[in-house]
């Protein structure tokens, strides 16, 4: 009721023993804080906070227009409504190595388990389109060292996300993320992989935990939890799963009450008012009252 009874250092360290025990955790995307409720009750590993599922909310496009504070109040929110460890899209790190640093501590105040940074350029793109460039590995480097030295809880994951493969070409992704894990990187994002075998090619090569994104529509095949776990990965991210169902939900919802002019057809489709009272843990909220107010207050008080 009202907040999560776990501690963010206690969630970090729970991610930390997830990650070391060899199991695939699966990792949807939240797209609010009763979003992420419910990924924890359907009984999911953890949870994530996409950057591009956060600029969309504010009806902008994933090209680096968002703020490192407009993300961390965001993720916030989240945070404060689970005991799942959340990691969060912190995109470049919002700018120079320094602005890398601050934002690390910010998302650690916001009580995150862990963010990810990423080595492309502003203007930034979704890591599946074309028209990508991509920092020199050098300046990577330094952002990822920025980001180890503002660290203050050493618990807390610093994944680095390389866009390299759909620019340089697999080889030179691999290259980059051992440079990036020899910085201080704890984790990997290989971003836009295209098959089984460079998955396997990218295991083989890299011995940190590595994160496989299963966006729709993208250039990586939609892979399942087993094949994944065969292959050694250690995170399966469905990123923008939610957002996507949800606003198309939505947009037939409202075609549908524009067309027929009442909601009525709908209600079978629709979360109940029951479930909704479930998640919000509304009995627990009118028990608390009353335990507060059970007492009779003497004459003349």
């Amino acid at each position: 009721m009202l907040h999560t009874r776990t501690t963010a250092a206690e969630r970090r360290r729970a991610f930390r023993t997830q990650l070391a025990s060899g199991r695939l955790l699966s990792m949807p995307g939240a797209i609010n804080p009763l979003s992420v409720r419910l990924i924890q009750d359907t009984g999911f590993d953890a949870a994530y906070l996409s950057g591009a599922v956060l600029a969309a909310d504010l009806g902008l496009p994933d090209i680096g227009l968002t703020t490192s504070t407009e993300i961390a109040a965001r993720a916030q929110q989240h945070t404060r409504v689970t005991d799942l460890p959340v990691l969060i899209d912190a995109d470049t790190g919002f700018g120079q190595p320094m602005n890398a640093a601050r934002t690390v501590q910010l998302m650690e105040d916001a009580g995150l388990a862990g963010l990810h940074l990423e080595d492309q350029i502003n203007p930034k793109r979704c890591g599946h389109l074309d028209g990508k460039s991509v920092a020199p590995r050098a300046e990577m480097v330094r952002r990822i060292r920025a980001a180890v030295d503002a660290r203050r809880d050493p618990d807390f994951l610093l994944m680095a996300r390389t866009d390299a493969r759909s620019v340089e070409g697999l080889d030179a992704a691999i290259d980059r993320a051992k440079a990036y894990v020899d910085a201080g990187a704890d984790a990997i994002f290989p971003e836009a992989l295209a098959g089984e075998a460079e998955f396997e090619t990218f295991r083989k090569a890299v011995d940190v935990p590595l994160l496989a994104n299963l966006t729709e529509f993208g250039r990586t095949p939609l892979l399942n939890t087993r094949t994944l776990e065969n292959l050694g990965f250690n995170i399966a991210l469905y990123p923008v799963t939610l957002l996507r169902i949800a606003m198309g939900a939505v947009e037939d919802g409202l075609r549908t009450i524009a067309a027929d002019g009442t909601q009525e057809s709908l209600l079978p489709h629709m979360q109940t008012r029951s479930r909704l009272y479930e998640l919000l843990g509304y009995e627990q909220y009118a028990t608390f009252d009353s335990a507060v107010f059970d007492f009779t207050l003497p004459p003349g008080t």
